[in-house]
C-alpha cells in the first residue's frame, strides 16, 4: 500500500512544488564545501537556491548552462569600488559581494545607509583605524575633501603619534562606535600612516580581540617586518588579523611568510592572507608610500610608475609635479615567481584590491578573478580549479562567517 500511494502522492504534489523562478540547467556545479563536482540543475526561488537535482527541473526561466561551471559568487575581501560604477565591473568578473576592509570608512553607519537599496552589490566595510586616528588628533572635527583627507592620509598628522589621551580616549571610542554601527572589524594601515606606533597599533589589536572582530591589515615596511609584526600582535592580543595583499607586502619575502603564516595557522593564530593575481599596484602617489627611500624598499625607479589618467611613465620631474598634485600611480614592482606562488597556495584568498573606477585605472578592478581562472588554473597550472573557487568563495567566507551570519550561507553551493 505505502510503495503504491508515495508516488501517487509525489505525482500530485510536484506540480505545486517544482516550478522554480529560474532554472540553472546542465550546467556542472561545483561546490568548495562539500566537494560536489557535477552536472546537476539548480533550482531558484525567491532568490535562494532550493534544489540542485540530477533530474531536470521546470523554471519560469531557464539558462542553458550546458558546458559552464555553476559556482558560487566570488567574495572580494578587498574592493576600494565602493560606487555602482565599480562594482558593475566587478560583477562582470563574478564578484557578487565587494567590502571595503582594509581601509575601511570613516563612519561606517553613514556609508551602510547611504547603499543600502542601491547598491548593485553585496556590500560592507570595517570602521578605519586611519581615519579615527586622525579624527581623534582633531578632537572629532570632520574635514572636507575627498578620501585621502577622510582617512587622515594626507599631511603631516600621518607622521605624528597620537597622545596619550587622543589614543586611550577618543580613539578607542570611535573605533567602538564604528563597531557597534555595524563595521565588519578594524581596517589598520601602518604603511601609510608612519606615525602610529606599534604599541598604537598592538592596542587596536587589543580592542579586536575584546570585541570578536578581525583586524584587517596593509602591514608596514616590505619583506618580513610588517607581516611579523602583524602575527606578533595577533599572538599576544588574541585577535584574528587579516594580511591583505601579500604579494606587494612581502615582495621578496614571500615564500618564507608563507612559512610563517603557514606555522602560526598551525599554532593556532587565526591569521589569514589574500593576494591578487597582477605584478603591478596601484595607490596614491602623494601617499607615505613614496616617501623618501622608496625606491630602495620597493627595488624600483620612476620609469616603472605609471600615471593612471594619462599612462604615461614617470621621470623624476614628472614624480615631483605629480606627487604635488596627487592622484593614483600605477607601480610596476612585483616578479611573476611573487605572484605564482600565492596562486599556488591553499591557504592564500583571491581578492582584488580595486581602486575607484576611473578611465585607465589599473585592470584589478575588473580582471582579477577571470585572470586567476583563465592564467592561473587553465594556463599555468599552478592550482585546480575547485581549489581556486574555494579561495575565491569558500575561504572569504569562512573569514567573515563567524562575525556575519549571512557569510556562513555564502560561498557554498547549497540549500
Amino acid at each position: 500500500m505505502r510503495t503504491t500511494v508515495l508516488p501517487l502522492l509525489l505525482a500530485l504534489f510536484l506540480p505545486m512544488f517544482g516550478q522554480f523562478d529560474l532554472v540553472i540547467a546542465g550546467g556542472r556545479v561545483m561546490d568548495p564545501e562539500s566537494g560536489l563536482d557535477a552536472v546537476r540543475h539548480v533550482g531558484i526561488r525567491d532568490g535562494r537556491i532550493a534544489a540542485i537535482s540530477v533530474e531536470a527541473l521546470r523554471g519560469t526561466r531557464v539558462i542553458d548552462a550546458r558546458g559552464l561551471v555553476v559556482a558560487p559568487g566570488f567574495i572580494d575581501l578587498h574592493s576600494h569600488g565602493t560606487t555602482n560604477a565599480s562594482n558593475v565591473f566587478q560583477a562582470h568578473d563574478g564578484v557578487t559581494t565587494a567590502l571595503e576592509l582594509e581601509a575601511g570608512v570613516p563612519g561606517v553607519g553613514a556609508y551602510l545607509r547611504g547603499r543600502e537599496g542601491k547598491a548593485v552589490l553585496h556590500f560592507g566595510a570595517t570602521v578605519s583605524h586611519t581615519a579615527a586616528r586622525a579624527l581623534a588628533m582633531r578632537g572629532g572635527a570632520v574635514v572636507a575633501g575627498g578620501t585621502e583627507e577622510a582617512l587622515g592620509l594626507r599631511g603631516e598628522a600621518r607622521n605624528l603619534p597620537l597622545t596619550q589621551e587622543e589614543e586611550y580616549s577618543q580613539l578607542a571610542f570611535l573605533l567602538e562606535r564604528g563597531l557597534k554601527e555595524g563595521g565588519l572589524g578594524i581596517g589598520v594601515l601602518p604603511a601609510y600612516v608612519p606615525g602610529a606606533t606599534r604599541g598604537e597599533v598592538f592596542r587596536v589589536y587589543q580592542m579586536a580581540g575584546r570585541w570578536g572582530v578581525p583586524v584587517f591589515t596593509h602591514v608596514r615596511g616590505r619583506g618580513e617586518e610588517g607581516v611579523q609584526e602583524a602575527v606578533a600582535n595577533a599572538a599576544g592580543a588574541g585577535a584574528s588579523v587579516h594580511v591583505v595583499h601579500l604579494n606587494s607586502s612581502a615582495r621578496g619575502a614571500l615564500p618564507a611568510m608563507l612559512e610563517l603564516i603557514a606555522g602560526a595557522r598551525k599554532r593556532g593564530v587565526d591569521v589569514t592572507t589574500e593576494a591578487y593575481p597582477y605584478t603591478a599596484g596601484s595607490t596614491f602617489i602623494e601617499s607615505a608610500i613614496f616617501d623618501e627611500g622608496w625606491q630602495t624598499s620597493m627595488g624600483i625607479t620612476y620609469g616603472d610608475l605609471q600615471w593612471q589618467a594619462t599612462g604615461e611613465r614617470l621621470t623624476a620631474e614628472t614624480f615631483a609635479a605629480y606627487r604635488k598634485k596627487g592622484g593614483v600611480v600605477i607601480q610596476h614592482s612585483m616578479k611573476p615567481e611573487w605572484i605564482r606562488a600565492a596562486m599556488g597556495s591553499p591557504f592564500v584568498i583571491v581578492a582584488s584590491d580595486t581602486m575607484p573606477y576611473a578611465a585607465g585605472a589599473h585592470p584589478r578592478g575588473g580582471g582579477t578573478f577571470s585572470k586567476v581562472l583563465g592564467e592561473y588554473v587553465r594556463e599555468l597550472q599552478v592550482t585546480s580549479l575547485m581549489e581556486a573557487l574555494r579561495r575565491m568563495t569558500l575561504l572569504p567566507a569562512q573569514r567573515l562567517e563567524g562575525l556575519a551570519a549571512g557569510m556562513k550561507n555564502k560561498g557554498r553551493m547549497r540549500m
